[in-house]
């Protein structure tokens, strides 16, 4: 009688571990998902400091690739997305507010846009990526590629001497329609010392 009742036991006592060690991996997978190929990891609720090192080997590893510093890609992300907290960045990957494009995987969004001299609320289509690096790399692309009306239209950005003309210029060239973007993104990269990224 004590042999029968040791083999269901046994059969439930492997069942729950089994199912507790799943439950545990399953829980850890969707904490923290990481993509090999940027050294870019992402955590659903990460500080700022921890953000900011998360995304700054890709940074600079866009910066030697394509000659946009890393403060400024850093500070764009930062704030335009809240240090990777907006829905945007959290759900599509989108880091910079992208727009997507006719060919772009995206979604309607809603957003504020600052025209003839107020801030509206408006919805839009945005440009959605598998991952912070794509979204990373897309930004770089956009820099170098410029629009397709005009090709040169962030050339002063990657040309620009230091942090402060490049982020003068990404406003110049009507990056974001905030009048003080260029003064914002400066504290951005000063409060944080983003600068620093810059030398490699």
């Amino acid at each position: 009688m004590r042999r029968k009742l040791k083999i269901p036991f046994l059969i439930l006592l492997i069942i729950m571990i089994s199912l507790i060690l799943f439950l545990i991996n399953k829980v850890s997978i969707e904490y923290k998902s990481e993509d090999i190929s940027s050294g870019v990891v992402r955590k659903n609720k990460v500080s700022k400091e921890e953000f900011i090192k998360d995304i700054a080997p890709a940074a600079q590893n866009v910066q030697r690739s394509y000659g946009i510093r890393a403060s400024l890609i850093m500070a764009q992300a930062i704030l335009e997305s809240n240090f990777g907290q907006s829905d945007l960045a959290s759900k599509y990957n989108n880091l910079f507010g992208i727009k997507a494009g006719t060919t772009d995987k995206h979604i309607k969004l809603e957003t504020k846009e600052y025209i003839d001299g107020k801030w509206i609320t408006i919805k839009d289509d945005f440009a959605w990526y598998n991952s912070w690096s794509d979204s990373i790399i897309a930004h770089a692309k956009l820099m170098r590629e410029g629009v397709d009306w005009d090709k040169n239209l962030y050339e002063d950005v990657i040309a620009a001497d230091n942090y402060k003309d490049a982020a003068k210029s990404i406003e110049d060239a009507g990056y974001a329609t905030d009048p003080t973007y260029a003064d914002k993104l400066i504290e951005v990269i000063e409060q944080y010392k983003l600068y620093e990224y810059d030398r490699q």
